[in-house]
């Protein structure tokens, strides 16, 4: 496509010698906050519903994975050309079903295949382990329950919700107790154990843990927003304001008709 080629052409202007300081500065490393960054931001993009927004965060993904390429290039490793390729080729492997001559008959067949074609791959034989592979660098909801499922594959896992559910009861209690002594690391690992839990249960109810905080966490920006506006009506100072005032905003919010934020 002549519109990929101006887009490469114009980022190869940017890492030459009379282009971008910044661009120019640029390696993997440096890179790697931004990929996740714009990540999210696409995502954003996607719950919104926002064609302009997916359009623009498209692209800024789009350049990073361009960006990445030229770097790569420039240091001989590989180039855009070779990444094409590579996608390419991987997609063809895992559809054998499209393009081969294996039957499936839903989706879930298609999970399942695609699943033992990737441990035959090259690249999965060396792993030693079942959770080699798992990026480290995941928000930790989703590393969580990703090493959860892995494992749960081989069967350790829980048999039935009711003993996640006691589990974090007991999780919650021992938190209590460092929580008493007031050791700080015993906090912390008691914290971690029972966010661990959580997302073991969200797993168990097939829900996405990440999926379900990120869904909190814009209901209670919605909810703080009707606080911030009673007390711009009110013209006072949200630190003028008694956490009671602000809890009897929250919970009108909850019950109103209309605004089940």
């Amino acid at each position: 496509m002549k519109e990929f080629e101006k887009l490469f052409d114009l980022l190869e202007k940017l890492r030459a010698p009379d282009g971008c300081p910044w661009d120019a500065e640029q390696d993997h490393k440096s890179l790697s906050r931004c990929v996740i960054e714009e990540a999210y931001e696409l995502v954003d993009a996607i719950q919104t519903g926002n064609s302009e927004d997916l359009k623009e965060e498209l692209g800024d993904i789009l350049l990073q994975v361009v960006f990445h390429s030229i770097i790569a290039k420039e240091s001989g490793e590989f180039t855009i050309a070779d990444v094409i390729n590579s996608l390419r080729d991987k997609l063809i492997y895992r559809h054998p079903h499209v393009f081969g001559n294996v039957r499936v008959e839903n989706s879930e067949d298609v999970v399942k295949n695609w699943q033992q074609l990737k441990r035959k791959e090259p690249t999965k034989k060396k792993r030693k382990s079942i959770l080699d592979g798992i990026p480290e660098s995941l928000p930790s909801l989703l590393y969580a329950r990703k090493i959860q499922s892995a494992a749960g594959k081989v069967g350790f896992d829980w048999e039935e919700p009711e003993g996640v559910i006691d589990k974090i009861k007991e999780e919650a209690d021992e938190l209590c107790e460092a929580m008493e002594q007031r050791d700080r690391d015993d906090i912390e690992d008691e914290i971690g154990d029972l966010l661990f839990s959580i997302v073991n249960l969200a797993r168990s109810a097939g829900v996405d843990p990440e999926a379900a905080l990120r869904r909190t966490n814009h209901k209670f920006r919605k909810r703080f927003y009707e606080i911030e506006k009673e007390a711009r009506k009110k013209s006072v100072s949200l630190k003028d304001m008694s956490l009671e005032e602000m809890d009897r905003i929250w919970e009108r919010v909850k019950e109103t008709p209309g605004k089940q934020l």
